[in-house]
Order: structure tokens, then sequence, then C-alpha cells
């Protein structure tokens, strides 16, 4: 008994904070990111906002923790489409990762507001929040490496110009198209269905010279 009880207790605090966390994502798709409010994620989960405090005890504790978990899943769609792709060609692989992330974004829009974009005013993830958003990076720069090891990008490619440059282009696409058409599949998007160019035009970019590898 002893050594279940904690156990449960546990399971059950976990599953608490996963329903605060499922209502707060509910109520800023219908009422704006930054309108998020402690008393009627409350409301909606039958609690007083002294119980509610006891899991998160403030606003921006809530979305540090979804910040967290949208940097999880976004890294997880990233990895898991490169792991099952069925080429081990950089360049391929490296448009696998992208559109995965892309799609993500696309399907996620709150949390792509959230980990993206400033929309929450004084807010700063925290250093565990942030984590898997820098996992996420580190696998970038393996991607632009591999692709300068493999001799198709010079080195300077993988440098923090170099991932800045390839940050920049990508999600100004993406910026471009949940601003404009954010309803519109992927495939179809006027901007998202440009990401193979985008991705071709930074290869070209940062292409060896003629002669050299």
């Amino acid at each position: 008994m002893s050594t279940t009880a904690p156990d449960r207790r546990t399971r059950r605090r976990q599953q608490t904070i996963g329903e605060i966390l499922d209502v707060a994502l509910e109520l800023m798709e219908a009422e704006g990111v930054a309108a998020l409010s402690l008393s009627a994620v409350a409301r909606r989960l039958g609690m007083q906002p002294p119980s509610l405090y006891q899991y998160f005890p403030s606003k921006m504790a809530i979305y540090d923790a979804l910040f967290q978990r949208g940097a999880e899943l976004f890294l997880a769609a990233q990895r898991d489409a490169v792991a099952a792709a069925p080429t081990d060609d950089v360049v391929e692989l490296h448009l696998i990762g992208t559109t995965a992330f892309a799609r993500w974004a696309m399907r996620n829009p709150i949390y792509s507001q959230l980990l993206f974009w400033r929309t929450i005013p004084g807010f700063e993830p925290s250093a565990e929040a942030f984590a898997p958003a820098q996992e996420a990076l580190a696998d970038l720069r393996r991607h632009l490496q591999a692709g300068v090891d493999a001799g198709r990008l010079r080195p300077d490619a993988a440098t923090e110009e170099g991932l800045a440059v390839f940050t920049s282009v990508t999600s100004g696409v993406l910026s471009q198209q949940m601003a404009n058409e954010p309803d519109a599949p992927f495939e179809e998007g006027r901007f998202s269905r440009l990401l193979p160019v985008v991705l071709e035009m930074f290869y070209q970019h940062y292409a060896p010279s003629r002669g050299k590898r």
C-alpha cells in the first residue's frame, strides 16, 4: 500500500495537469493565445481557482508547460519522419524533416504562435521548457553538417549564420502561409508548397565551388 499510493497520486496529478493544459489550449484557440485566463480554465474544469494554483501558480507557468509540450511534439514529428524515410540522401532527408516540421506547425497553429512568434508579452520559456527546441536546433545543425560532409554544402552552411539563414527563410514561408491561408492544406498552400524551392535555394546559395568538394 505505502509503495503504490504515491505512484497513484503522481499519476492522478499528471492526469490533472494534462487536462488543465488541454483546456488552456482550447481556450487559447477560441479566444486568442494572449487572452488566456486562469479563472476561465478553472471554471471549465469545475475547479476553484485556488485548486488550480496547486498545479500552476500563474498564467506564465501554463504557457511554459505548453511551450515545452509543443516543442516536444514538433521535435518528435521531425525525428519520426526522418527515421521512417526510405532514403539516406542528405538533401532528401533535410526536406523530409523540414516538411514534417512545417506540416506540424500548420496543424497546430496555437502551439506555433507560442513557440515561434512572440505573442505573449513578457513570456520567456524556462530552460527546461526550451530544452526540446534546443534539441531541434541541434538536429538541424547535424543535418546541415551532414550536407557539408557529403560535399553538398560549403562549411559555412553549418555555422550560426547558415543556421540563421535557414531558419529565417523556412520560417518566412510558414509565416506567410499561416497569415494568408491558414486553412489551406500543406500541398496546396500558396506559400507552403514552395518549401522545396526554398530548400533548393538554400543549397544553391551554399553550394561548394566548382572543382571543390
